[in-house]
This record gives C-alpha cells, structure tokens and sequence, in this order.
C-alpha cells in the first residue's frame, strides 16, 4: 500500500471501525482460547492424576503382599519398570531410559528400590523437600528437568514409603502445538476479519459520502434535487429518506418565505406610492388648506402600513414558535365584551344588528393585547365584507374544559374555494381590499395559546367561527 492510498484509509471512519472491530474480535477469540486452554489442561491434569493414583496403589498393594527379602524387592522394581513402560513420551528414542516416569521404594533396612532418570539425587532432594498427604497427587519441581511432576506418596503400615511421579510429556507436547496452531489460526482470522469488516465498513460509508456529495451540490437555487433511496430499508435508507424529507420541508419554506416577500412587496408597493403622493402634494401646496387633510390621510396609510408589518413579523415569530405571549388570568367574556363596545358604533353606522351573549366566569390564561387583536380582526372582517343590514351575534360559553368564542352572521359566507385555505397567509377574496393576514394571524394566536379555530356555515346562511381555548382556574 502506497503512502498516499495509506493516509487516504486513515483519514477515513472505515478504518477506525475496521481496527476496533478487529481488535474486538481479536481480544474475544483470544479470551476464548485461553479458557478452551485452562479447561484442556485441567482435563490433562486430571487424566494425569487418575494414572498415577491408580499405578499408586497397585504398586503399594504389591509392595504390601510380597516377603520382604531381596525377591521381593527385584519384584517391586519390575512391576514399577512394566508400570513405566504404559507411559507414551513424546519424541523419546528407542532405547533412551524414561525421562516422565520416577518410582521410589523405600523401606527401613534396605536400599531403596529407584526406577526412573538419573540423578537420582535430585529426585531425592525435591522429594524430601515437598510436603502433601498421601494419596493425593502434588506438584513436584525438579531442578534441571524441564516439566514439573504430577507426585503420590503413600505410607505402609510398616513405616514404608513409596513414591510415583509422572510428567506427561505427550500432553505437554499436544498443548505446545495447540498454542502454536491456534497463534497462526488467530492471526489469519485477525486478518481476514480486519479485510471483512473494512470492506464492509468502505461500501457503507460509501453510500455516506454519496449523501454527502449530493448535498454538497445542493444550493439554495437548486432545491429539487434528491437523495437516491436505496431498496434495502436499513439505517443508511431512513437517512436519505429523513433527508429528502427535510429538503422537501425546506424547500417548501423557501418557496413561502419567496411568496411572502413578493407578496409584501407587491402589497406595500400601493400604500407606499399613495402616502408619497399625498406628502409631495402637502409640500406643493403648503399654502392651502387641503395640505392637512393629506398630511392626516398619509398618517392613516402609515398607521395601517405598520399594523400590516407587525401583523406579519407576529406571523413569522408564531410560525417559528418564537411568539412571546405576556400570559394572565383573564376573562373571556369581559374581553369580548369590552371589543364589544369599542365597535358598536362603527357597526351601527354600517347599519348592522349586533346580539352578544356571555356566560359570566370564564377564565382563561393568554395574552390580552394579542387575543383583543385575534378578536378585533374577526370584527374588522365583518365591517368589510358583510353587506348592509346583516345581523351578527357573539357569544361566549363554556364546552366542556374550553371557553368558547362563537361569532355567526347572516351575510354570504365564506367561498368554498377559500374556506379549507382561510388561514394560511395572503389567502383572501377577489374582492377583499385587504392584505389576507387577517385570519392567519387569528389562528397563529390562538394556537399559541393552545386552542383551536374552525369555520363553517352558520344556521342563517352565513358563516361561523369557532374559537376554542383552554380554560383556568378562576383566580381569587
């Protein structure tokens, strides 16, 4: 692997997954192995120490049976060198003396009987240093030999001792070469595990870069493109679905926020060529009394120009749950009551029949300067759009745990084209002189507030407006 191609791997997340994967896998399998091993060498152990405790006491048994004079003593020695020879020592040469295999009989006032390698002084010097009771097999180190013994000692009644060690070299050989084959099997599935999980790793984190190219490519100006969704429905699928959801949303808001823009621009345009004009005529006619009527005229324009404003930049902070609401206890029908005689002069003028009706002790927790607002909007509504002579009535009531603001009219009603798109913004008729934020900014509020508003035809042939908004607890 070239220097490059090598710092090109680094730099990547395949190759730190790869490498923690792999030295996962790698520790884990080694643990395994390690109690495969101890569990192995237990097995070993205890085969060795069943051998040897049995030879123990077949030769402590002849021993015990035989006449004690030099017979039974050649006998001892041949019935331990037969015992021997049950033993397989690995890699031993034909006619080599027995390296695993000691016995040792001694009795008082003869010589004891040795079978095994010599030195037999180091025998003796390790076996009248170890400790352990009789019959149970003990670890015996030799020096100078290269594996420990496996040892039982037994004691005859007659003050005879005999001893019998084992160290199974053929177990101790087949445990080498599993530890060897096992070190070249574990570094091969190191390997081949490292090549599986970078490949793996490589071809999903291809499919990431993909996302991310394709979304480096996308600019404000070219919205539609999208991420190609896989068939396979794992993690990397739902992303580019999330993704492409997210563009759609996104582009959707870019193209409002264009039509808001155009539509504000289109809509200030008017009053703002109105209000020049009448400024330009106060100040070429300043010496006549017309100028004040136009001076008062642009004011007015001015006035509803910055309601307009305000009315949209309240939209805009509702729409992004940014809308700062001054919450306090308030009653619903004092408010409504209170809009009430505000209007019913410009109502009556308009030769208008105005009925309100409200349940007394209706509280709720809002903002009283933003819903005035909501309801003064749905009345400016009715002064502009219903005809002479109509009839409206307002009530507030309670329906279930929500206080109820109800408005109905006799007029024409709502279009059925407009009535599913009333709320949304710059939506109004084609004989509205207004902007289309009334009813947006009516619904914006009264969702902050954590109600809801519905419209549908009244029983009179007009239309209704629901207003639904959770009630409080009456404050003392």
């Amino acid at each position: 692997m070239s220097l490059s191609l090598y710092s090109r791997a680094r730099s990547t997340a395949a190759w730190r997954i790869s490498v923690w994967t792999t030295i996962g896998f790698s520790l884990c399998s080694a643990a395994a192995f390690v109690v495969m091993y101890l569990l192995v060498a237990r097995d070993v152990q205890r085969r060795s120490d069943a051998w040897i405790t049995g030879e123990a006491t077949v030769l402590s048994e002849v021993a015990a049976n035989t006449p004690r004079d030099t017979l039974d003593t050649r006998l001892v020695q041949e019935v331990a060198e037969l015992a021997s020879h049950e033993v397989i020592e690995e890699g031993r040469p034909n006619g080599q003396p027995r390296q695993s295999v000691f016995f040792l009989f001694s009795r008082y006032g003869h010589d004891p009987v040795w079978v095994g390698p010599e030195p037999r002084a180091l025998f003796m010097n390790a076996i009248a240093g170890a400790s352990g009771r009789p019959g149970l097999p003990a670890t015996l180190i030799v020096p100078g030999h290269p594996l420990p013994f496996r040892v039982v000692w037994d004691k005859g009644p007659d003050g005879s001792r005999l001893y019998l060690g084992f160290a199974d070299t053929a177990a101790n050989a087949m445990m080498h070469r599993l530890v060897e084959r096992f070190a070249l099997i574990w570094c091969a599935m190191a390997l081949i595990g490292f090549a599986i999980s970078a490949a793996g790793a490589f071809r999903t984190l291809q499919r990431v870069e993909q996302i991310s190219e394709t979304v480096g490519r996308i600019g404000t100006e070219d919205l539609g493109k999208r991420l190609p969704e896989p068939r396979v429905d794992d993690e990397i699928a739902r992303l580019s679905r999330t993704f492409n959801r997210m563009l759609e949303r996104i582009q959707r808001s870019v193209n409002q926020i264009r039509t808001v823009t155009d539509s504000v621009a289109h809509d200030l345009k008017s009053p703002v060529t109105s209000i020049r004009g009448s400024l330009e005529f106060a100040l070429l006619h300043g010496d006549s009394g017309d100028w004040r009527e136009r001076v008062a005229d642009a004011v007015e324009k001015l006035d509803r120009l910055s309601q307009t404003l305000n009315t949209a930049l309240d939209l805009a902070e509702a729409d992004a749950g940014a809308l700062s609401l001054k919450r306090e206890p308030l009653d619903l029908g004092a408010l409504v009551g209170s809009l009430v005689d505000l209007f019913q002069p410009s109502i009556a003028e308009q030769q208008h029949k105005l009925h309100y009706k409200a349940e007394p002790g209706l509280f709720i927790e809002g903002d009283p300067s933003l819903l005035s607002r909501a309801i003064a909007n749905l009345l400016d509504n009715e002064m502009a759009h219903l005809p002479p002579g109509c009839h409206i009535a307002l009530s507030v009531r309670q329906t279930n745990e929500y206080a109820e603001f109800v408005l109905e009219d006799n007029g024409p009603g709502f279009p059925a084209e407009l009535r599913t798109r009333a709320f949304e913004r710059f939506v109004k008729g084609r004989h509205s002189s207004g902007h289309g934020l009334g009813l947006a900014f009516v619904h914006a509020i009264v969702r902050a507030h954590g109600g809801c508003v519905t419209i549908d035809d009244s029983s009179s042939g007009g239309a209704r407006i629901r207003i639904k908004l959770p009630m409080t607890k009456v404050p003392a």
